[in-house]
């Protein structure tokens, strides 16, 4: 498989490289974009045929649960049972790096959960993450974008070094602002 990179302004994001990487997004494929924390390696969270891509590519145990990025609330109460405390969390933190952990929505594939009754969700706090999400029109699954044990990448060049010939596309953002540099 061949890797596309392309360039993304992160304050505005443009239309034709999220437009790509949406299609690719909703056609099953594999597309990695960068978070506020590192370079996250997604797919159509409703899909476990696009699922199960995610952990080909990482070389991942089909038991370790994905995190599920989310464009807002409203689309989190589709992932998963919202209570109080999970609602005043998501005011106080979201969008940013908080990860909820919350029971399941029906219709969340096994493969994101890894069997698991629960699943985690996030809103991210990165323009190109959130409009990639919205283009898409799914929620994405998204670990980080590298080999497991492996460092996860805070550029596109890691992930490059990485994951080539593993991903179709990546948005080239560059650095993320949290992630341990390597």
């Amino acid at each position: 498989m061949r890797t596309e990179i392309l360039a993304v302004d992160r304050e505005n994001p443009g239309e034709g490289p999220i437009r790509r990487a949406a299609g690719i997004i909703r056609g099953g494929g594999l597309v990695v974009f960068p978070t506020e924390t590192v370079y996250g390696l997604g797919a159509d969270a409703l899909s476990p045929e696009a699922v199960r891509k995610i952990f080909q590519a990482k070389g991942r145990p089909a038991d370790n649960p994905l995190i599920v990025h989310v464009e807002d609330k409203e689309a989190a109460a589709l992932v998963g049972q919202l209570d109080e405390r999970s609602r005043r969390l998501m005011d106080l933190f979201w969008p940013g790096p908080l990860t909820l952990v919350i029971r399941a929505a029906g219709g969340i594939p096994k493969e994101v959960t890894g069997g698991l009754d629960t699943v985690a969700v996030r809103m991210p706090a990165h323009p190109v993450a959130i409009s990639l999400i919205k283009s898409s029109g799914v929620p994405i699954a998204a670990p980080s974008a590298n080999r497991s044990g492996r460092p996860s990448p805070t550029t596109a060049g890691a992930v490059l070094e990485d994951l080539k010939g593993r991903v179709e596309l990546i948005l080239d953002a560059a650095a993320t602002g949290v992630g341990v540099r390597w």
